[in-house]
C-alpha cells in the first residue's frame, strides 16, 4: 500500500494493552506514526516501537500541551491525531487515501466522527453517540490549543474558517472496564475542577443539585447512549457521575481555598 504524506501522532501512558489497535489502523498507509509517552510503567514504549512507531518521552503537562508538542515532532504538514483508545476504520482509511490521489486536500482541517463503542461491542449502532472534532488538518491552517483539559484543534486565521467533513468513522473504546472508567473520571474531574477554579467558574448549590439529572439526560438521551441497551444506560449513569463530580470537586477546592485565606 502506497503511503501518503501524513503524520499520525498519539499521546499515551500505560496503554500497552490497547495501543496496538490505533497504530495498526494507520501504520501501513501513513508516512510516520509518532507516540508521545508520558512515563508509562508498562511496556507501551516497547509495543509501540515494535509496531513501527517513533516513540519519544515528554513529562505530562496536560492534554493540550502534550498534543502541541506532538505536532512539533511531525515531519509532514498534514497531521492526523488519534488517541490510544481510538482506531481508524478501513472505510475512513480509504477515504483519506483517496484525498491525496490528485495532489493535496483542499480545506485546512477536516472533522471526523468519533463513535463510541459500548463495553462489549465490536461495532457501533448506526446512530451511535459520537463527537465530531477536527482531527485531520494541515499544520499551517490549524493546530491544538494548549489548554491542559480541553484538547481541541482550532483553525488559524490563514484557514479563513474553512473546514471539511469526513464521512467515515473513528472507533472509540473509552475504557477497559467500569473500574477503569471510574478511575479515569476521578482523574479527569480533578483537572476539570482546577480549570473551573482557574477561570473563576464557581458552581452554585442549585447547579450541583440538578447536575446528576441533567447529566443523565444529556448522556443517555442527547448523546444517544440509549441505543446501546443496558450498557448504554450504565454509561449514561457514569457520564452523569463524572459531570457531577467535577462540580463537587470545584466547590471543595473553593471552600479549601477560602479556609486557608481566613
Amino acid at each position: 500500500m502506497k503511503k501518503i504524506p501524513v503524520s499520525v501522532f498519539i499521546i499515551a501512558k500505560d496503554e500497552a494493552d490497547r495501543i496496538e489497535k490505533p497504530i495498526n489502523s494507520v501504520i501501513k498507509w501513513v508516512d510516520e506514526v509518532v507516540v508521545i509517552d508520558s512515563g508509562s510503567s508498562d511496556d507501551t514504549v516497547g509495543v509501540a516501537t515494535k509496531l513501527g512507531a517513533k516513540v519519544t518521552f515528554r513529562k505530562w503537562e496536560g492534554y493540550g500541551p502534550q498534543k502541541v508538542y506532538g505536532e512539533t515532532l511531525c515531519k509532514n504538514k498534514w497531521l492526523l491525531n488519534i488517541d490510544a483508545d481510538e482506531e481508524i476504520t478501513p472505510a475512513l482509511r480509504d477515504e483519506i487515501i483517496a484525498m491525496f490521489e490528485n495532489g493535496e486536500p483542499g480545506p485546512g482541517g477536516y472533522k471526523m466522527k468519533i463513535k463510541a463503542l459500548s463495553r462489549f461491542a465490536e461495532k457501533p449502532p448506526i446512530f451511535a453517540p459520537h463527537h465530531n472534532p477536527i482531527r485531520f488538518y494541515h499544520i499551517d491552517y490549524a493546530g491544538f490549543k494548549d489548554s491542559t483539559v480541553h484538547d481541541s484543534v482550532v483553525l488559524k486565521d490563514s484557514a479563513k474558517g474553512i473546514t471539511g467533513q469526513l464521512k467515515n468513522d473513528v472507533l472509540h473504546r473509552s475504557f477497559r472496564s467500569y473500574s477503569h472508567a471510574i478511575a479515569k473520571i476521578n482523574r479527569y474531574s480533578s483537572m476539570q475542577a482546577e480549570d473551573m477554579i482557574r477561570r473563576g467558574r464557581i458552581p452554585s448549590v442549585m447547579r450541583i443539585i440538578f447536575e446528576p439529572f441533567i447529566g443523565f439526560i444529556k448522556g443517555y438521551f442527547i448523546k444517544r447512549h440509549f441505543l446501546m441497551g443496558i450498557d448504554g444506560f450504565i454509561e449514561g449513569v457514569i457520564y452523569s457521575f463524572g459531570r457531577t463530580l467535577r462540580l463537587a470537586k470545584a466547590r471543595e477546592m473553593m471552600k479549601e481555598k477560602a479556609a486557608k485565606e481566613k
